[in-house]
């Protein structure tokens, strides 16, 4: 059952910075969908992806798994494909509830959890990588080394599957941008000022670059072409391609 996210309804003295925690754990479904165009197609072609993607006897990796819907459409897709789906995420609220949910269901391919730093996971034998908006909550400091860490730890074909809330070069540009992504929320069912308390409490934790920084950074990392392949208001989906030949 999910429960409507009523986190930002009322009006706060204080508005602290986000975090994953039990409420927002508890709320989690309802928030996303409202909150992300087209939340639910990405994750569905994520299992697509998958399908393509995944080799026998390797690894995937979903890095800030929150309640595991990445996880789940990769295990549903690769039931002809024996591999090892590994969930992360640093928030305990989430782990545990994604724990409980992979428990109760029968899944063609494991799924297994735990809590821990994207940035600290040890990551090899990977055909695929999944950060499913979840580098932008990494300090920027850490983002070239995590994205080169995933590389590394990837098989020579393999792939990072980046979605990101996106900013766009230009402040206008920018501009009309959130302002169509606010109207989505709106549209949605969410007040002016659940909007504008949960864009206070996302703005110290929450830095977005350009699509060209994320392209410029992947390629510099060694991915051999970046492709972007949704893309809604201020938020996208790409694929980053490590190349199939063996390095020397």
């Amino acid at each position: 059952m999910n429960n409507s996210d009523k986190i930002f309804a009322s009006p706060l003295n204080r508005v602290e910075d986000f975090s994953f925690d039990e409420a927002v754990a508890d709320v989690f479904p309802d928030m996303i969908t409202r909150s992300v165009p087209g939340y639910q197609t990405i994750v569905n072609t994520i299992g697509e992806i998958a399908a393509r993607q995944v080799k026998p006897h390797t690894r995937v990796y979903d890095l800030g798994c929150s309640l595991g819907a990445a996880s789940f459409a990769v295990s549903r897709a690769t039931s002809g494909t024996p591999c090892d789906i590994i969930g992360i995420d640093s928030s305990q609220a989430m782990v545990g509830r994604c724990q409980r949910m992979v428990q109760g269901f029968s899944l063609p391919n494991p799924i297994s959890v735990s809590c821990q730093k994207a940035q600290d996971v040890d990551i090899s034998n990977a055909s695929l990588v999944i950060m499913n908006f979840t580098l932008q909550f990494i300090p920027p400091p850490d983002r070239d080394a995590m994205l080169q860490k995933i590389y590394d730890g990837l098989c020579p074909g393999g792939a990072l599957v980046l979605s990101e809330k996106i900013s766009h070069p230009s402040q206008a540009g920018n501009e009309l941008l959130v302002d169509l992504h606010h109207q989505f929320k709106r549209s949605n069912g969410y007040s002016e000022l659940e909007i504008s308390q949960k864009r206070a409490a996302l703005e110290n934790v929450m830095l977005t670059d350009s699509f060209d920084t994320h392209e410029s950074r992947l390629k510099e990392a060694g991915f051999d072409d970046v492709v972007l392949w949704f893309k809604c208001y201020n938020f996208a989906s790409m694929i980053a391609i490590k190349s199939a030949q063996q390095e020397t």
